[in-house]
Formats: structure tokens, C-alpha cells, sequence
């Protein structure tokens, strides 16, 4: 490979939607003072997240379940001709040879005809697993209808029958079709031959997912470490968190009863599909609404403790890292992959269970991690650098 010069960063959103658009960005303003990045989106909001000298290419499609054509919408969300024909615009303009493709996000705005294009043309693509659409159709492994997560095997005649969207049936059907075309046609999992996994828990799970070939590497999602702040005296401070979106999944529900039943303070930081409904039954729980990184930084050094309540797997949890190093306890469900940083047992609940985290609550059985996590940006961007060159080397 000739010295690589060009880094087509791949993402849904250019713009901070969820965790997986936070770190696209932040992977793209690192990398573009030594780089020529180029940032291709399928939704935009031309704001200053992404630093100046990063070109934005967006088919301004938007998400495609959102689409005011809805017949429109949903063969975009199986295969966007558009993004694809706009992603082969570009590429026609980089050398190969000089280029690495890295994407974050493509189920809710671009599809998989993204990966068609790159790996028809002769790129180099890899693939940060954010969460589990590489296998799973609804990309948690989560029945929305049960509430809890799903043990079938993705896109057998079980899974394929079971209606576990967060809508309806019909929804079930668009993601069964969506997940179809992506393995048989795009062969999505069969032609990867690299992936990043960003903890040992979701590895576990989408390994067994992936080509026997495919190449993982791990490198974390960086957090924002502030060196000069003061230590936390978390026993002086008067409230539990949540901080995250508001959706069932993320189990906010048992935050706000446990809290209730404990008859303690509580602050829910974030916004989602189940905050009206909350705010209605919890009159004692504070919701504040979303909030940027330097606030929510402040709302977790003025709590007791931060509480990762998700019934879901997720696959890293930014903020669980986050509190952890700045002297917070943590205290997360015990089927999610932030179990992973957490060593002391009493500071995990169990799954979906409003008792148990009761217990730890009312009896202070939780208590600051020992170990801080050092995933800065510096390790961050040289171990992204490290990864393209392995890539280049392996081929």
C-alpha cells in the first residue's frame, strides 16, 4: 500500500445523534490534522461538530423510517441506491491504495449498498460494531414486546416469526427483509475482514456472528478524561443518575422506581420516546432534558452514584467509563457489556430486577471502582493508526 493519505469516514448522522455518531465524529476530528478526511452521512444538520477542514458529503435523505414517503423510505432502508451511487462519486476521486473506509452506522439512513460500492471498487473497509446489526435484525437482541432480551437465533424461522419490534409487526417484516439482503446479497459478515469490537462482552456475542476469517481488533471508544479536576467525595453528594436516551431498552423505568421505592433523589439526563410518559408517573424524579458532555460531566461530580440500568446487552456504555474515572460509583444491570469495567460485584444488579438494585440503594453496598479506565483520544487515535496499517499489511 502507498502511504495512506485519505480516511472515508461512513456514519448515518453527522451530527451527535447516539453514541455510535458521537464517536464517528469525534473519530473524524482526531484523524483530519493529519489526515484528508471526508465525512459521508445520510442525515445532516450542518452544525460545528465536525472540525472545518473536513469535507461533508450527505445524500440529505434523512432516517428512512421517518421518510414523509413511506413506500420511499422503506426501500431506502433496504437498499439506498442513492448512497450508494453518491458513495461511488466519491471513491471515483481517491487511489485505493492511499484510502482507508471506516464506518460506524448504516441502518438508519444509508443501508448496507454502502458496503457493496467500497468493497466492489477495491477499498479497505472497516467496521466499528456499535451494536448488533451485523447479526441481529433489530440490532439488540432485544424483544421490544417482552421487554426483555431475545435468546433466539437471529433470522431463524423462530426469529423471523417472533414479533418483537417496538412498533408492530410490519416493522418486524421490514427488518427480517433489510437483515436478508444484507447477509445474502451485500454478504455482509462473509466479506468483512475487519472489525473493531469495543468490549470483551460484545465480542463474545457477534464472534460466533462473523466470517471464521474476519480480523477483530479492539480498540475502546475514547472518553474525555479531565486530568486537572478534583477528586469526588461522592458520600457528600445527594442524588443517583441516569444519563442516556429514554427508551425502554435502556431500562429508565427501573431507575425511577427503584429510586421511588428507596425514596431517594433522582436525576434522569436525556431525551426519548418514554420521557412524557415518566415525567407523568415520577413527580419526584427531576428530568432535565439533554444536555451537552461539559454539563452532563457536572450533573455525575454532584451524584452519589451513576446507575446503568439498560436491559439490553449494549456494548460499551460511555458514561459508565466516564463516571468511573471521575470518582463516582457505578452501579450497573448484570446482563450488559459495562459489566466488563466493573470489578467490585456489589455495584451490579441483577437484570431487569427493581428489588435487587433496591437492595444495594438502601444498604450502600455500592462503591467507587478502584481501577480508572485510561481510554484516552491520544491511545485512541494511535491505535486507529495501528489498525489501518495492520489492515494494509494483511492485504
Amino acid at each position: 500500500m502507498k502511504k495512506l493519505k485519505n480516511i472515508v469516514i461512513i456514519n448515518d448522522f453527522d451530527y451527535v445523534q447516539g453514541g455510535a455518531s458521537k464517536v464517528a465524529i469525534e473519530t473524524a476530528n482526531i484523524l483530519s490534522d493529519e489526515y484528508n478526511v471526508i465525512f459521508f452521512s445520510g442525515d445532516t444538520k450542518n452544525d460545528e461538530s465536525l472540525n472545518k477542514n473536513i469535507k461533508r458529503i450527505c445524500t440529505e435523505q434523512g432516517e428512512t423510517l421517518k421518510a414523509k414517503n413511506k413506500f420511499k423510505g422503506f426501500f431506502n432502508g433496504i437498499y439506498n441506491f442513492k448512497a450508494k451511487k453518491m458513495l461511488k462519486e466519491l471513491l471515483k476521486t481517491l487511489d485505493k491504495n492511499e484510502t482507508i473506509i471506516h464506518i460506524h452506522g448504516w441502518t438508519k439512513c444509508l443501508s448496507s449498498s454502502i458496503f457493496k460500492i467500497a468493497w466492489k471498487m477495491g477499498f479497505k473497509v472497516v467496521l466499528t460494531m456499535h451494536d448488533y446489526f451485523t447479526a441481529c435484525p433489530n440490532g439488540g437482541y432485544f424483544n421490544y414486546k417482552k421487554n426483555e432480551i431475545c435468546p433466539l437465533k437471529p433470522m431463524s424461522f423462530k426469529c423471523c416469526k417472533c414479533n418483537c419490534d417496538s412498533r408492530n409487526i410490519c416493522f418486524k417484516l421490514y427488518r427480517i427483509i433489510r437483515q436478508f439482503i444484507q447477509n445474502k446479497i451485500v454478504k455482509l459478515n462473509e466479506n468483512l475482514t475487519d472489525v473493531i469490537s469495543i468490549s470483551d462482552f460484545s465480542e463474545k456475542i457477534l464472534k460466533k456472528t462473523l466470517n471464521p476469517n474476519t480480523r477483530i481488533h479492539r480498540v475502546y471508544n475514547p472518553i474525555d478524561l479531565d486530568k486537572n479536576s478534583k477528586k469526588v467525595d461522592y458520600t457528600k453528594n445527594k442524588y443517583f443518575l441516569y444519563v442516556g436516551r429514554i427508551s425502554k431498552e435502556k431500562g429508565v423505568d427501573i431507575f425511577c422506581e427503584a429510586i421511588s421505592e428507596a425514596k431517594q433523589k433522582g436525576i434522569v439526563v436525556g431525551d426519548g420516546p418514554e420521557l412524557n410518559k415518566l415525567k407523568e408517573k415520577y413527580k419526584n424524579i427531576e428530568f432535565v432534558g439533554w444536555k451537552n458532555s461539559s454539563d452532563v460531566k457536572k450533573y455525575m461530580k454532584d451524584a452519589r452514584a451513576l446507575i446503568f440500568p439498560s436491559r439490553w446487552y449494549e456494548t460499551m456504555g460511555l458514561t459508565v467509563l466516564e463516571a468511573i474515572n471521575i470518582g463516582i460509583p457505578v452501579i450497573v444491570s448484570s446482563n450488559t457489556a459495562a459489566t466488563d469495567f466493573i470489578e467490585n460485584k456489589n455495584n451490579i444488579f441483577k437484570n431487569g430486577n427493581i428489588c435487587s438494585l433496591i437492595d444495594i440503594i438502601k444498604h450502600n453496598k455500592y462503591s467507587v471502582e478502584k481501577k480508572k479506565i485510561s481510554i484516552n483520544y491520544q491511545n485512541y487515535f494511535s491505535n486507529l493508526i495501528k489498525l489501518y496499517k495492520e489492515m494494509s499489511d494483511n492485504l
